[in-house]
């Protein structure tokens, strides 16, 4: 094993491509390729599942990926103190569920503490993947939310994935409308004048339960309902 295969491992678990890894790193696919299936060979693990439509981490890449990210950035310590190399730019990603408060916060982050030189990464994606995105330590947090409904199923993914929540704080429910809609007049809107409007969400692939929802009142029915995958569309 060396440090360059893990390396390799890293590019290719982030850009989700054998091909744009490869491009990324200067070398040829097939190079590639078979440095990472010698690796593989040589731990007796498999760490990418290769399908048609790609290729995936497997269950013991990801937890592999999360010690070779570590490696890596001790590694580039060692270097930067002792080969007087040039410091490496700031690594810092976040992945997290459709909201503009986590975008202003990055922004805010990328404002105070932005360094010469970063590559920094906000990630607007999914709720199981915000939980496996940190799990890989493919992003330090993870930003989801939480209500008494699926408050016990996303503890235990966490606690299963050996992560800690914190809360941020509690949201309540607000509506925004136009001026010259007719519950502007009003100063309490019931969940019942709100029944004719169709209701929004983020569709959550494979795991679309209420448990994976990040919208509040997920949880009731509602009898025009449209799926969108992100916040331009749902605009």
């Amino acid at each position: 094993m060396t440090l360059q295969q893990l390396r390799y491992i890293i590019e290719v678990a982030n850009r989700g491509s054998m091909n744009e890894a490869a491009k990324r790193l200067f070398i040829s696919q097939p190079s590639l390729s078979n440095a990472i299936k010698d690796l593989e060979e040589e731990l007796r693990i498999t760490i990418f599942e290769r399908t048609n439509k790609g290729i995936s981490l497997s269950k013991a890449g990801a937890e592999f990926l999360g010690y070779a990210r570590q490696v890596i950035e001790q590694a580039e310590l060692l270097e930067n103190r002792y080969l007087g190399a040039k410091p490496a730019p700031q690594h810092f990603s976040v992945s997290t569920q459709h909201y503009a408060f986590a975008v202003n916060a990055f922004v805010q982050l990328v404002r105070e503490h932005g360094q010469d030189e970063y590559e920094l990464a906000l990630r607007e994606t999914k709720t199981h993947e915000i939980i496996q995105d940190v799990k890989s330590q493919r992003s330090e947090i993870g930003i989801l939310y939480i209500n008494d409904f699926n408050a016990k199923v996303i503890k235990r993914l966490l606690r299963d994935a050996n992560l800690k929540f914190t809360s941020l704080f509690t949201a309540k429910a607000h509506i925004f409308v136009s001026v010259n809609n007719p519950l502007a007049k009003h100063p309490v809107v019931t969940i019942d004048q709100l029944d004719d409007y169709p209701y929004l969400h983020f569709e959550q692939g494979e795991y679309n339960s209420f448990h994976f929802s990040e919208e509040i009142l997920s949880t009731l029915s509602h009898k025009k309902s449209i799926k969108v995958n992100d916040r331009a569309t749902l605009f």
